[in-house]
């Protein structure tokens, strides 16, 4: 149980770490949290005019997702020698929690990021086709529609049915942990859908208004 709880502690400090807001505040002396959307995310650091920056928020975002759920594997196989990914209930709880401590980071008071880059990370570990089915579904959404917040939730709400199809038979209780980290996600953007609904949400390459 300690072993469980400190696999789960380290998932939920290493989902925690707020990428956009240090590479924005150690390069640019801002904050991030107080341009476009007050966001941490990839895609307001974009609106930050530094791409660069956008591009390396989104990388190490996911990199971090997938970095919890490989240590968490690690740990299950302490006792559990040859299990995969797709079998470990303890990688499966990692990803919620890693994905959760991006959205609630306790280093910012746990206001953080919608979970979309650190969902993609922990999909790419746990149910790695279906995470690119979803990641390629996003592509062109937002390539047709340039709204990044379309294809996030489009993505999000296809990754249960990816895994569903995509995954061994045997690896079916992992899709309840993937649809609950496509639910947060959703849930995260519920502003969005309804500037989406509205008409008033902002496209990609759009200056969103302070």
């Amino acid at each position: 149980m300690t072993r469980i709880l400190l696999t789960l502690a380290l998932a939920y400090l290493i989902g925690s770490i707020p990428f956009g807001y240090l590479l924005v505040r150690f390069f640019l002396k801002q904050d991030i949290r107080a341009v476009g959307s007050g966001n941490i995310g990839a895609t307001n650091v974009a609106r930050s005019g530094k791409k660069g920056l956008a591009m390396l928020t989104l990388a190490l975002d996911a990199l971090k997702g997938y970095t919890a759920v490989y240590f968490a594997l690690l740990i299950a196989r302490q006792t559990q020698p040859g299990i995969t990914f797709a079998l470990s209930p303890l990688a499966a709880s990692a990803a919620v929690i890693c994905v959760l401590a991006n959205i609630f980071p306790v280093w910012l008071r746990f206001k953080g990021g919608k979970g979309i880059a650190t969902a993609l990370g922990v999909f790419l570990a746990l149910v790695p086709v279906a995470a690119l089915s979803a990641l390629a579904l996003f592509i062109v959404i937002v390539a047709l529609t340039r709204y990044v917040s379309l294809g996030s939730i489009l993505a999000a709400a296809s990754i249960p049915i990816f895994a569903f199809f995509f995954t061994h038979p045997r690896s079916v209780a992992l899709v309840p942990s993937v649809a609950i980290v496509g639910l947060v996600c959703i849930w995260r953007h519920s502003a969005n859908i309804s500037r989406l609904l509205q008409g008033t949400e902002s496209r990609l390459g759009q200056k969103k208004p302070a």
